[in-house]
């Protein structure tokens, strides 16, 4: 037997469809306890690779006899080198993830989310190894780009496959722990780039104002864009009402808690901006409005149909952030006890703003890792 490829979609589809998983990653032990592959069915131990080169003897009455094992490292080829040993060790079904956390932390999975009213519609491009997520939306050939990722070759295939003209790309704010595709993607389908103002005081390039009131046509009249100012997480942070039935929050509202506001360094001014958008301006919405976040930080966050979304009705019942009453214990809750800030996040920042321009290899580097925008989690 020899050892088998698994690529990160593959390996996507098995966490989306509760497939028994069961992963032996062999990177650092730090490396591992930061960010790791999860899921409802995913089993998974760690062995640091240095620990492994003398032979895999020690650990196979860890592993699985009758079932897929899949060895898991930073780039691959530790992982190949172990997987290789057990298939000599007797083991029969073990496959290694094909550019490993690399790539896993690259892969975007498009889900159509539903339809607009007059036959457009809106995907979710999930970013599972991350937990980033975008948009887009589309109607009557057009298309709008919003919060995309730097690897841009997925929403080229999309749009190509479907025949698109992209005319818009947007950013919900300035964005701290991921590097945005939007100027690029602006270029290569020579559209229009927006982003906040507020949030776009150092930025080195041109840009087009995303503002309230000024809302962005894609396709058909009907389909309307409007951006609503909701700031919080940065002071820029802008979210979207798109055809009276969906709400993208950006990073102030997510379906298991709230954004952050400490990013740039504001936490203690920017904390009653963030409870004035979440107890003020989304309340007076409909609660039948379709949250769509800009991130998720866990995966059983992701519904059985490979997306991320909720009701804000719902949310507003379930979301524990959206439900403190007392105005000192919210302040506490976001400026306290949170989690570390994402990996590189002013390099990140300084990359969205223009400032700097890293290598691709760079650019991944800075980005490995969960992201962290999230109060909770």
């Amino acid at each position: 037997m020899a050892i088998k490829e698994m690529t990160a979609k593959e390996i996507t589809r098995k966490v989306l469809n509760n497939e028994k998983l069961f992963i032996l990653d062999v990177r650092n032990e730090n490396d591992f306890n930061d960010w790791k592959i999860e899921g409802g069915a995913v089993e998974i131990i760690n062995m640091p690779y240095f620990e492994l080169l003398e032979g895999v003897d020690g650990i196979l009455d860890q592993l699985p006899k009758d079932q897929e094992i899949l060895v898991v490292c930073a780039k691959e080829g530790s992982s190949k080198f172990v997987g290789e040993q057990l298939v000599e060790a007797g083991l029969e079904d073990v496959s290694y993830l094909q550019g490993g956390m690399k790539s896993w932390s690259e892969h975007l999975e498009p889900v159509k989310i539903g339809d607009l009213k007059d036959g457009g519609a809106i995907y979710q491009f999930v970013r599972i190894g991350k937990g980033c997520l975008s948009y887009l939306i589309e109607s009557d050939g057009e298309a709008m780009i919003i919060d995309s990722n730097r690897m841009t070759e997925p929403y080229e295939t999309f749009v190509k496959e479907k025949g698109l003209k992209v005319k818009h790309l947007t950013d919900t704010h300035l964005h701290a722990d991921h590097i945005s595709g939007g100027r690029k993607l602006a270029e290569i389908f020579g559209a229009d780039y927006y982003l906040p103002p507020k949030d776009a005081t150092e930025v080195t390039f041109d840009y087009n104002k995303l503002e309230e009131g000024n809302d962005l046509t894609v396709g058909n009249t009907t389909i309307k864009v409007q951006p609503i100012y909701s700031p919080g997480h940065t002071i820029g942070s802008t979210s979207f009402i798109v055809d009276d039935q969906y709400l993208l929050t950006g990073d102030i509202l997510f379906v298991k808690s709230i954004g952050r506001p400490d990013l740039a360094g504001k936490a203690e001014d920017w904390v009653s901006d963030l409870r004035d958008t979440l107890y003020s301006k989304y309340k007076e919405l409909s609660d039948d409005l379709v949250v769509l976040p800009a991130h998720f930080s866990k995966v059983e966050e992701v519904g059985e149909d490979g997306s991320v979304k909720a009701n804000l009705g719902d949310l507003y019942k379930e979301n524990s952030g959206l439900n403190v009453e007392d105005e000192g214990e919210f302040r506490k809750l976001v400026t306290e006890n949170l989690p570390p800030q994402p990996n590189a996040y002013q390099e990140i920042r300084e990359t969205n703003m223009g400032k700097i321009n890293p290598e691709t290899d760079e650019q991944r580097e800075m980005e490995i890792g969960p992201n962290r925008c999230a109060v909770e989690g």
